[in-house]
Parts: C-alpha cells; structure tokens; sequence
C-alpha cells in the first residue's frame, strides 16, 4: 500500500485539484493533488487525492481530517488500493439473480 497518497472526502464542489494541492503544501512536497470528476457531467464528486513525496509528510497531513473548508468538514484517511471488479457493475434488477420463468 502506498503510504504518500492520501484519499481527502467531503470536499466543497468549488475546490479544484490546484487548489487542494495549495491547502497540502503546508506538509510538504506534493507529487500530484487530483479532484476526481464525474465522467458523465465533469463536476466534481467531492473528493480526491493527495500524493506526496514523502510517507513522513503525508502523515503529518492525516491531521487535515475534520478541518472545516468551506463550510464543510473534510476526511482524509491514507488511500487504500481500488477494488478490481473487471469492469462490471452488477445490477440485479438488470441482469438477474432470481429464477426465470418459462412460459
């Protein structure tokens, strides 16, 4: 798992991935600070992450959870490695999961 990247939640919709990466900077060198984007409409979905240098920097940064920006109060927890669901979405009402009649 990868220690430097941190998962920042509950962000204001305003807040872009430049400005997240001013609002870390005060921990130390960031290596990327990325808003994540509905693919759809390309609004924001009101988190992101924060990937720093240094495992030492991006820990002292844990302490940002619970901050208020904005009005709202942020989550930051170390990012935890995506679950790979090759793709698809099971839907039950869609594809299923009971027994088909046969008339």
């Amino acid at each position: 798992m990868d220690q430097n990247k941190l998962f920042v939640g509950g962000l204001p919709w305003s807040v872009t991935s430049e400005s997240l990466k001013e609002l870390f900077a005060q921990y130390g060198e960031i290596k990327e600070a990325i808003i994540i984007n509905d693919r759809d409409t390309g609004k924001s979905k009101g988190f992101g992450f924060v990937t720093f240098t240094n495992a030492n920097d991006a820990q002292k940064a844990l302490e940002m959870s619970g901050k208020e920006i904005d009005g709202r109060s942020i989550v930051v927890n170390v990012a935890k490695p995506r679950e790979n669901n090759g793709g698809f979405r099971r839907n039950e009402n869609r594809f299923g999961g009971g027994r088909r009649n046969k008339y």
